[in-house]
């Protein structure tokens, strides 16, 4: 009786959750393959090996090129609130990046500028995360898309624990040994 319980629930939360599960499978490929083919992580292989000019010692490079980097954007974005800023020290092109936000709050531009001379090198959209990010999370969706997704990591949870329970219940009765107590 306790079997086809448990069948009958797998199969009625299966096909839903497969549907979920392919969702999360694909954006998920997505996600992975920009995080690994991406520009950021280009930078931070080339980057890794190198030792950073700057020491701890002589910080005021990193403060004439943060000084030099938001007097820039202040002619391109004058007065815009500043959501944060990244500076790079290592590589062949040290950059300092301002995010810039909205004045009613928000996100806006990512203006990325030369640490040496201060001169804009990129002027982008800003978001906060990338909508392949969102969109894998359900965040894409608004708050009730984040609600969904972690319904589905549960209806995946409950697949997988009735999933094997299911398989353990199938699996004959005589005795096998090695790997032919789990293949069977």
């Amino acid at each position: 009786m306790a079997v086809r319980f448990w069948r009958k629930w797998h199969r009625w939360i299966g096909f839903p959750a497969a549907v979920f599960l392919l969702f999360a499978a694909v954006t998920g490929f997505l996600v992975a393959f920009t995080e690994f083919f991406g520009e950021e992580e280009s930078l931070r292989e080339a980057t890794r090996a190198l030792v950073s000019p700057v020491t701890l010692s002589t910080p005021d490079m990193v403060q004439r090129a943060v000084a030099a980097a938001v007097e820039s954007a202040n002619r391109i974005k004058a007065g815009a609130p500043m959501d944060k800023i990244e500076v790079q020290l290592k590589g062949k092109q040290p950059t300092v990046t301002i995010f810039v936000g909205l004045p009613k709050g928000g996100e806006d531009r990512k203006l990325v500028f030369d640490a040496n001379t201060g001169a804009l090198l990129r002027n982008e959209d800003y978001v906060d995360k990338p909508f392949l990010y969102r969109l894998h999370s359900g965040e894409a969706f608004g708050d009730g898309g984040l609600v969904v997704a972690m319904f589905w990591a549960i209806a995946l949870a409950v697949m997988s624990v009735t999933g094997f329970y299911i398989y353990f219940t199938m699996r004959p009765r005589r005795e096998r040994t090695g790997v032919g107590k789990v293949f069977w």
